[in-house]
């Protein structure tokens, strides 16, 4: 599987603070025999984070794109918009998954207000910001993409 990682951070993209999120997100896919094929660090700027995303998706390259970031309550989060406006399809399975599993480990977890979608044949999930809210959220539904991949290509769920 093809997976863009988007660490989607005011402060990150402005040198303020080290991405944690991203390379851990990175890293668990590669140990989930997963390829890497582009690693981004964005502002939280809704424009630049839909444009990103359909440019990500309409270019043929990518299978997955995981965002990471910007998911939360907080004044300038607006990623799950941001990915609404780019995704032809909502699954909103796919973070009701991560938030049930989340909070059996951090009641916070249901402030996510992640969402995953397509575009195309690209699925795109948002995971929080931190490194491990990201990997857990990732974990909780990673069996279940590649199954999601194969559909969006035409096969069927049996």
């Amino acid at each position: 599987m093809r997976v863009a990682v988007i660490t989607i951070s005011d402060s990150v993209s402005q040198g303020v603070r080290a991405d944690g999120s991203g390379p851990a997100v990175s890293a668990r896919c590669r140990e989930l025999g997963w390829e890497i094929v582009s690693e981004t660090v964005i502002p939280d700027d809704p424009a630049f984070v839909r444009d990103r995303l359909t440019t990500l998706a309409d270019g043929g390259v990518v299978e997955l794109i995981l965002t990471t970031g910007g998911t939360g309550i907080g004044p300038r989060d607006s990623t799950p918009e941001a990915t609404t406006q780019a995704c032809e399809k909502l699954i909103p399975g796919i973070p009701e998954v991560m938030r049930v599993y989340g909070r059996e480990k951090n009641l916070r977890a249901v402030l996510s207000r992640a969402v995953a979608g397509v575009r195309g044949t690209t699925l795109i999930v948002n995971l929080p910001g931190s490194p491990r809210g990201a990997t857990e959220s990732l974990d909780a539904v990673a069996e279940l993409l590649p199954h999601a991949l194969e559909v969006l290509r035409g096969a069927r769920h049996d």
